[in-house]
């Protein structure tokens, strides 16, 4: 079995979609099941919205291959309710004999806003490229209980009115916060890192005590995975697919009031929560997809 993944993959940081399926693109190729070339392919995996042109191309030229969709979304939720992405996803997976989802948070909330289930379909999480995102490094303790946030997107529903209220009321004699990447606000206690690559994000994972994302209906979001992956347990904002992905690796809150009490809370166990993280790692995402598709063969 061959498997195309239409899609542009960039070497440089761009968004959650190209991290995950560069990662797992570099897994095909390790299990020498990936093709460059989509007429040698069984398997098409196309994502989301994009490539569109690409994908018609492919599809006119091989109707008969076997064509499998790894949705988003809904884009509506995360964005606003003209987003019309999630309409052109819709008319998308009517090419796809299989559908892939990255939560079952997304899987649901699709459906209730009238996305049409082609079948087969699974769910399967994303993971990160695991010669960055790794527990294989020394803990340091610091000084300050170090919190970490990160996003590529400067969308406000990434979390900012969160960062901005922890901004103006965390003690930061007692607390060290940094944020990585595109904020839409400018901090004045916050440590703004900005855009950083894969690697350098790495580094200042492993250099923190806990992640913080406050991102609201997020689907399944890679950088909460990463932080995960790196050994960091995480406090969430109960939205999108983020209960699924930190489990017992760290705590949920819901509000103002609650985000302050999960911060105390999990400087006294931090070390628990790090040893019931339970995260699928780009190996076992890849076999999950792998095995979907020998079932769509």
């Amino acid at each position: 079995m061959k498997i195309y993944i239409c899609y542009d993959i960039k070497d440089t940081p761009h968004g959650g979609a190209n991290q995950f399926l560069k990662a797992l693109k570099n897994q095909f190729i390790e299990k020498n099941v990936y093709t460059e070339n989509p007429s040698k392919a069984d398997i098409i995996l196309f994502n989301s919205h994009h490539n569109i042109e690409s994908l018609l191309q492919i599809k006119n030229a091989f109707p008969d291959k076997i064509y499998a969709h790894r949705t988003d979304g809904p884009m509506r939720l995360y964005n606003d309710m003209n987003d019309n992405r999630d309409y052109i996803v819709i008319k998308l997976n009517s090419l796809a004999d299989a559908t892939i989802f990255q939560s079952q948070w997304s899987y649901k909330q699709n459906l209730k806003l009238g996305f049409y289930c082609k079948a087969p379909t699974v769910v399967i999480h994303n993971a990160p490229d695991p010669y960055i995102f790794n527990k294989q490094y020394d803990k340091i303790k610091n000084e300050k209980f170090r919190l970490i946030a990160t996003s590529w997107s400067d969308n406000p529903r990434k979390g900012f009115k969160y960062y901005d209220f922890l901004d103006k009321n965390l003690d930061f004699d007692k607390y060290e916060f940094c944020f990585a990447g595109r904020s839409s606000i400018n901090f004045k206690n916050i440590n703004m890192l900005g855009p950083l690559s894969s690697k350098d994000l790495a580094k200042q994972i492993k250099l923190s005590d806990v992640f913080l994302t406050a991102s609201e209906n997020d689907p399944c979001s890679n950088s909460l995975i990463e932080a995960l992956s790196c050994g960091l347990p995480a406090i969430a904002l109960n939205s999108g697919g983020h209960p699924e992905l930190v489990k017992q690796g760290g705590y949920i809150f819901k509000d103002f009031e609650d985000l302050f009490k999960v911060i105390e809370k999990i400087c006294y166990n931090t070390e628990i929560c790090r040893k019931n993280i339970n995260i699928d790692s780009i190996k076992d995402v890849s076999e999950k997809y792998i095995d979907f598709f020998k079932e769509l063969s």
